[in-house]
């Protein structure tokens, strides 16, 4: 299709559109990857170049690749974004206006979760925002009186007919179509748009032609968006070593995005394939095998496998699959589910259940090339269902979906923990929002409401560094995302602590177990104060070594595995070279006498490669040389660093 016909295809519907909706449009758009961006584009201009028509977009997680703040920042990421998402691909123009702070008076940005930090300090996005359960978002988006969805679909056959897919955003969709049609009076609108290279998923993702009230031909031929691939510290691979011990062989698993599910993944994947070495790496820590947390889960490799039942699927679902761990089969028949957690499930069944549930999916080019590629035997055991049905045991058959869920373990990410076990997950202290909530809240109020399932929260015991370092298990915070009463399992770099049942006094001592040493005397005389832990209470002894070096000093022959990019880089070597030291870089710009120390101290000529890339290998003035010979100093810095 060309330039052309596009452009008209896409505003015949606009046009269609607004004959039979009138001028006031609230369009829910699905959180992440299903956003048919040319078709929203297409709106948004009308709405832009039209002050009468009326348009408010409810959505989430508004992807965009990422924008250069400086002079070096462009010069990394220019080449990099042209070759990762591709030249053509069609930023939301939405976004971009949102990010510029013009977004005309006509159009409204509602967002109940945010790429995070993207929009700290932006007023418009910040006023409006909306707190919500995920389970919750298809209710709140009829209440807000949305009459227009727009959203990408797969293509394909199923049993010679013709069907489309939801593919990646089933979460919401299913959910909202079945509120709107509870109101006959509303007038409203659903359009699917097809995108080549969209996985066609099974589950209840698979919907006839006729859900949609019109079905746009793909109009565009750009990109998936796709995640990239991000470094994992040393400090997040012992968080994700000390998690990977509370998995339970022949259990459930859900997990988030990031470095520090990356490096869980990581660690299960070391515990199924290198059992020695994995053991080893739990001995550096001191932990015995037998130890209670270990209890919770396990040491050993997976004999039965684990399902996944998690609202978002991603990469670390495949490379689990693909070590053998993802095995565990689940079956939508209450006697059929017995039959598999008891170990006699007939032959006959055996390789038919399911793998996992997700509710929508996103990640790398190369988890996008693992579900195109699944084959018609592999498809239908990786489902796309709604957030009701996954979030939430109430999606009408509890006692399948706890049969189903045996042994759960939700592990989520946070940014703080209060000494007493309350979590904060998405605001700042001053009400600025983060990202949100999404379905944290779910899988933890779930974990408590299943007799054998454990809520798992991950954090790096610190942020930042030299006079800006800071404990993240703090005193008190004045947001949090789950109150103190849903405790349960919190793990650092340090260890686990196990909250749930406890005495606040049980939960103060067991945080300040996994704390940085450099922070324990403060929290604990904080706690004594408010009467909330005994006087003669004393950190134990092997708590006071929590600290960095000593997670250097550890690991002996296992350092190996502890790479950073354990499941690869969509960064060259040299781009990998040059991210640290960029971010070293930007620490050394807030102090001028610094920043000219490095200009005055690098060296170029050792570092020939990386300032070809940055375009600073024949630098001209003053400015563009002293630029040049900072980076030299920020590379030559960071080599001699280790991971």
């Amino acid at each position: 299709m060309s330039p052309d016909e596009a452009e008209t295809l896409l505003e015949d519907c606009v046009e269609r559109t607004l004959s039979h909706l009138g001028k006031r449009l609230v369009m829910g758009l699905p959180l992440g990857l299903g956003k048919p961006n040319a078709l929203v584009n297409a709106f948004y201009r009308r709405a832009r170049a039209d002050p009468a028509l009326s348009l408010e977009i409810v959505t989430a997680l508004s992807l965009d690749p990422p924008q250069p703040g400086s002079d070096l920042e462009g010069r990394f990421l220019a080449p990099f974004i042209a070759r990762h998402f591709g030249e053509d691909y069609p930023r939301l123009d939405y976004v971009a206006d949102l990010s510029a702070r013009r977004l005309p008076d006509n159009i409204r940005v509602t967002e109940f979760y945010l790429q995070s930090g993207s929009r700290l300090g932006n007023p418009l996005a910040q006023r409006r925002y909306v707190s919500s359960n995920y389970t919750h978002v298809a209710r709140d988006l009829v209440d807000r009186g949305v009459n227009l969805a727009l959203q990408l679909v797969a293509e394909g056959e199923l049993d010679g007919d013709r069907r489309l897919s939801l593919s990646c955003n089933p979460d919401v969709t299913l959910e909202l179509k079945a509120r709107l049609a509870q109101r006959p009076a509303h007038r409203w609108r659903m359009i699917g748009q097809v995108h080549p290279e969209l996985p066609f998923m099974h589950g209840e993702a698979v919907v006839a032609p006729e859900f949609f009230d019109e079905v746009l031909p793909a109009t565009h031929q750009h990109r998936l968006f796709a995640l990239p691939r991000t470094p994992v510290q040393l400090q997040d691979h012992w968080v994700g070593l000390h998690a990977s011990r509370l998995v339970a062989d022949g259990g459930t698993l859900q997990i988030g995005i990031g470095s520090l599910s990356d490096a869980l993944v990581h660690a299960l994947i070391l515990r199924q394939r290198d059992n020695a070495a994995y053991r080893r790496l739990l001995g550096e820590c001191d932990i015995d095998a037998e130890d209670a947390a270990c209890r919770l889960g396990g040491t050993e490799p997976f004999a039965e496998g684990l399902y996944g039942a998690s609202e978002m699927f991603m990469d670390g679902f495949m490379h689990l699959y693909r070590a053998g761990i993802l095995r565990r089969e689940v079956f939508d028949d209450e006697a059929t589910q017995a039959q598999a957690n008891t170990g006699t499930l007939p032959e006959a069944l055996r390789g038919t259940g399911a793998l996992m549930d997700g509710g929508f999916f996103l990640g790398s080019r190369g988890f996008y090339d693992f579900l195109q590629a699944l084959d018609e035997a592999e498809r239908p055991r990786f489902r796309m269902q709604p957030v009701s049905r996954i979030n939430q045991l109430y999606g009408g058959n509890e006692r399948l979906e706890i049969a189903q869920r045996q042994r759960a373990r939700f592990i989520n990410s946070c940014m703080m923990v209060t000494l007493t076990g309350g979590v904060v997950s998405d605001t700042l202290a001053d009400h600025q929002v983060v990202s949100g909530v999404g379905g944290q809240y779910n899988f933890v109020a779930m974990a408590h409401a299943m007799e054998d399932g454990r809520s798992i929260m991950m954090l790096r015991s610190t942020r930042g560094e030299g006079q800006a370092l800071s404990s993240n298990i703090v005193w008190e915070y004045p947001q949090l995302t789950l109150p103190r009463h849903l405790r349960d399992l919190v793990v650092t770099e340090y260890g686990v602590a196990d909250l749930r049942g406890r005495t606040d006094e049980e939960c103060i001592q067991a945080l300040l177990g996994i704390c940085d040493a450099r922070f324990q005397e403060t929290l604990a005389a904080r706690a004594k104060a408010a009467g909330k832990l005994a006087r003669d209470w004393q950190i134990p002894a092997r708590a006071r070594g929590n600290l960095p070096d000593r997670l250097q000093a550890r690991g002996g022959a296992g350092r190996e595995h502890f790479v950073a990019y354990p499941f690869g880089s969509d960064f060259t070597d040299v781009e990998q070279q040059l991210i640290p030291a960029l971010q070293r870089l930007k620490q050394l710009s807030r102090s001028r006498f610094q920043l000219l120390r490095a200009a005055l101290t690098g060296r170029p000529d050792d570092w020939p490669e990386a300032l070809a890339r940055m375009g600073l290998d024949q630098p001209q003035g003053v400015r563009t040389r002293l630029m040049a010979r900072a980076l030299a100093a920020a590379l030559s810095a960071q080599s001699s660093v280790r991971m």
